[in-house]
């Protein structure tokens, strides 16, 4: 076995991938040098491991996703990961430019390196990868943990209502999972769902509003590896700011630190030998989490999309972050003696579609839910010679399409579009289908709105989501990456504080600045109000992108970021 250093360096592979890398490698050479057994290498330590995949958003099928090119981090989680980018991630963790850890980890090179490497994730593909897990360690010593962001993200979720999700999912076995836009889907649903589940959905957070008692099971119990490992969960503390609260209204959140340190307590008392938290609230919630909760010897955490190649350790308590769209596979292993970690290695396994050999069930399987869908899903709605991503704080592409789309259609001055996470990307010249165009919108609360904003309320709006954003405290940090903006410019300064992060707003149609006093049209969609009436976004992209007939985007310079 090589360990997990060695196997960084192997990534950079060799001379093909030296540090001037231009991408002239073709795809066929790529998948030469690696194998599935190169995936798999791994340094393996103790008795008990842990793999764990994130934030899936119902990507059954392997897909492009461009990682962010811009991370902020702000007051003490300034500069340090997951809150690096580009060159600045590859040379903190001794990535070789050009390589397989390159393209996985970071937007440097991407166009070049995804047509060299290829598409990421499958479901088949992560079947198969945790099928040889299971076979080389046993499956006594594995426990498969599934950190929530599921079902909800594609064309088949939501017209299955999250059905293709729970089908395909049973077939990979996780020992548990936690929730946060599996929550969108209602409560009846969410409550189905979760009965036809032979694995427990934990929620250590979660409390109804009558009784104020848990809602689900905070805790599972493990004999892995002859060790007793207990399993908490805690879904997104703020599912209910995020997300609409009339579709859970009997259900509260919150970070519940408190809650959670009783339940840690609890499993120790119970002779827990590991606890683990598998987590969605977020990498830098879940890094100050560990110095506020003791007791926890893993953190695999999700919500925020962040991944990196190795646990992090803060105190004794490692956190994994496992990226998401079913990119990687993580995986920590543990030894365990007299009752507590004394060792581990971990790892973030990229899933190369090109690599990996699906496993035939669970293809079979995905064929089958997809079945009455596929010929909706590929028909092609246009063309594009623009790379199309969404990730990072500000603006991304299918960003700028979606507000595009919405202030052409709804004769607006301005729009808004919610700073989403999930999302996957197209290369330029490809095809843009429905199936990629309800990966960026498939959700149950779509309608395009038309109201009038003040310039006042504007700049309220964005210092609100800005604040959620990049407040110091991670444990007020309530949404996702900054508001979208079509039709307007404006310069952002996220280590100020909130009223004070805004300025500069300009109209750009018209070069003016953005009026206090002044009434202004805007679209928007995703509210989490109520009864909100207007089209769905997905029908108004389609029409706009047809106008098109193939989308073409100037760069986006409209947002400037002041981080002095």
């Amino acid at each position: 076995m090589i360990t997990r250093r060695d196997f960084l360096q192997w990534s950079a592979v060799t001379g093909a991938f030296a540090a001037g890398y231009c991408g002239s490698l073709t795809q066929l050479a790529a998948q030469q040098k690696i194998t599935q057994e190169d995936l798999l290498r791994f340094d393996s330590k103790g008795t008990v491991t842990l793999l764990h995949l994130t934030d899936i958003h119902a990507q059954l099928k392997p897909i492009y996703f461009r990682p962010p090119d811009t991370n902020i981090g702000v007051g003490n989680f300034e500069g340090i990961p997951p809150h690096l980018v580009g060159q600045t991630f590859l040379d903190h963790f001794n990535i070789k430019n050009g390589s397989m850890l390159a393209y996985a980890h970071t937007m440097t090179d991407y166009v070049n390196l995804a047509r060299s490497y290829g598409k990421l994730g499958g479901l088949d593909r992560m079947a198969t990868l945790v099928k040889a897990i299971r076979a080389d360690r046993g499956e006594d010593k594995v426990l498969l943990l599934d950190g929530g962001d599921t079902w909800q993200g594609s064309y088949t979720s939501l017209k299955t209502n999250g059905q293709d999700m729970v089908d395909c999912m049973k077939l990979l076995k996780p020992d548990a999972m936690v929730g946060h836009w599996e929550f969108t889907f209602g409560t009846d649903r969410v409550n189905e769902l979760i009965e036809e589940m032979d694995y427990p959905f934990l929620a250590s957070n979660v409390f109804d509003n009558e009784w104020d008692e848990p809602v689900f099971e905070h805790t599972a119990f493990y004999e892995k590896g002859g060790h007793k490992v207990a399993v908490i969960g805690q879904a997104m503390p703020y599912t209910p700011i995020a997300n609409p609260r009339w579709m859970f209204p009997e259900w509260s959140f919150g970070i519940r630190a408190e809650v959670l340190q009783a339940n840690v307590e609890k499993a120790r008392a119970a002779g827990a030998e590991v606890v683990v938290l598998l987590s969605h609230n977020g990498f830098d919630v879940d890094q100050k989490l560990a110095t506020v909760v003791s007791g926890i010897d893993v953190i695999l955490t999700g919500h925020t999309h962040d991944a990196v190649p190795e646990a992090i350790q803060i105190g004794s308590t490692l956190v994994l972050s496992s990226g998401s769209h079913g990119k990687y596979l993580g995986r920590v292993d543990l030894e365990i003696k007299n009752g507590k970690v004394v060792d581990h290695n971990s790892y973030l396994i990229p899933v190369l579609a090109d690599v990996v050999q699906p496993d035939k069930e669970m293809s079979a399987k995905i064929d089958e839910v997809r079945a009455p869908y596929e010929a909706e899903c590929n028909r092609v709605i246009g063309k594009t010679d623009s790379l199309l991503y969404r990730r990072g704080n500000f603006n991304g592409t299918w960003d700028d399409l979606i507000c595009d789309s919405m202030i052409a259609e709804r004769d607006a001055e301005l729009s808004f579009s919610p700073g989403f996470r999930w999302g996957t990307t197209n290369l330029p010249g490809s095809d843009i289908t429905v199936d990629d165009l309800y990966n960026q919108t498939s959700m149950n609360y779509p309608s395009v709105y038309r109201v009038e904003f003040t310039g006042t309320q504007i700049k309220e709006i964005l210092e609100d989501v800005c604040d959620n954003l990049f407040n110091k405290d991670p444990f007020s940090q309530q949404g996702g990456d900054m508001v979208r903006v079509g039709g307007m410019g404006y310069t952002c300064a996220p280590k100020q504080e909130i009223g004070n992060r805004i300025s500069n707003m300009t109209h750009l149609k018209t070069g003016e600045p953005i009026d206090p006093g002044k009434s202004y049209v805007v679209a928007g969609w995703a509210s989490v109000n109520e009864d909100v009436e207007g089209p769905p976004i997905w029908d108004l992209v389609e029409t706009h992108i047809k106008s098109l007939g193939t989308v073409k985007l100037e760069a986006n310079t409209s947002v400037k970021v002041n981080d002095a």
